[in-house]
This record gives structure tokens, C-alpha cells and sequence, in this order.
């Protein structure tokens, strides 16, 4: 069985992950959307609140999976029983720390691949710093993100 991680705070997801995620599953027999818990970042969603939403955003998808972890990929991926790591990329400023990164992870766990998905060209300046951005000053985030992710943001913002 081919298996891949696509791991990321995903804080929130966007039509970019989303993008990232349908294409890599199609390429593999299951892929694990890993849900990172990092402590360095003060996410606007709570880890269960981003599996929760990201397991309504990929219910669609049957080879799709949502799990949260915490520590390094590279030891989620190896945990996951995976041969491939997923990482998308939006422009070459990505690229030169995703490849640091593959190379660390090649050294780590050798018999694990990094595939490099280039985002489609309509989600290639979308982050979810922008989409927290344009919501926190009321802006309309609905081309970034599915429904149920902008009312999530909404009900957030609302209470804060």
C-alpha cells in the first residue's frame, strides 16, 4: 500500500491545502492529513477544532484520513507506517526551505520520499496568515476557503 503525509497546522485550511490534498491522495492509496500541534504558534483554531474542520473539508475524500500529532513530521510520517512525505510549494522562497527539509528528512528516515506539489496557479498567494488578515479586518474570505471554514472564522472572530 502506498501511503503518503501531508502534515501542517493548517490554522485555517485553505482551497490551497485543499488543492495540495485531492492531488497527492490521487497519487496514493491513503494519505494522512497530519494536524500539527506547534507550540511555537499561536493558532487561531484549537488542534481538535482544525482535525474537526479538516475532517469535514476531506469528507468527500475516502483515501483521506485526518489525524493530529505533535514533535517532527519526519516521525509522524515513520509512525504512520508512510513512504512518502507531502509538501506543497507556492513560490521558490518555499522551495529553498522545503528542500532543507527533505534533505534532513531523506538523512533521518531514508526509505521516505518528499514529493513536491506546485500549487495550482489560483491558490499560489493564498496562505492562512492572508485569510486570518483579510477576516480579522471583516474583509470576505469566502474565494479562500470552503463554507464551513468561514463560518468557523466568523463564530472565532465574534467572540473575540
Amino acid at each position: 500500500m502506498k501511503r503518503a503525509v501531508y502534515p501542517g497546522s493548517f490554522d485555517p485550511v485553505t482551497y490551497g491545502h485543499l488543492d495540495i490534498i485531492r492531488r497527492s491522495a490521487a497519487l496514493v492509496d491513503e494519505l494522512i492529513v497530519g494536524v500539527l500541534q506547534n507550540n511555537h504558534k499561536k493558532p487561531l483554531f484549537s488542534l481538535e477544532e482544525r482535525v474537526k474542520i479538516l475532517l469535514e473539508a476531506t469528507k468527500d475524500m475516502s483515501n483521506v484520513r485526518v489525524e493530529a500529532f505533535t514533535g517532527l513530521s519526519i516521525d509522524f510520517v515513520k509512525k504512520s507506517d508512510a513512504q512518502f512525505l507531502v509538501r506543497g510549494l507556492r513560490a521558490i522562497t518555499d522551495f529553498d526551505y522545503e528542500l532543507q527539509m527533505a534533505q534532513t528528512n531523506r538523512i533521518m528516515a531514508p526509505d521516505v520520499d518528499t514529493i513536491f506539489l506546485t500549487t495550482s496557479l489560483q491558490y499560489a498567494y493564498l496562505s492562512s496568515s492572508t485569510v486570518k488578515e483579510v477576516a480579522y479586518y471583516g474583509g470576505d474570505i469566502s474565494k479562500f476557503v470552503p463554507p464551513e471554514v468561514v463560518r468557523a472564522i466568523q463564530a472565532k472572530m465574534q467572540k473575540n
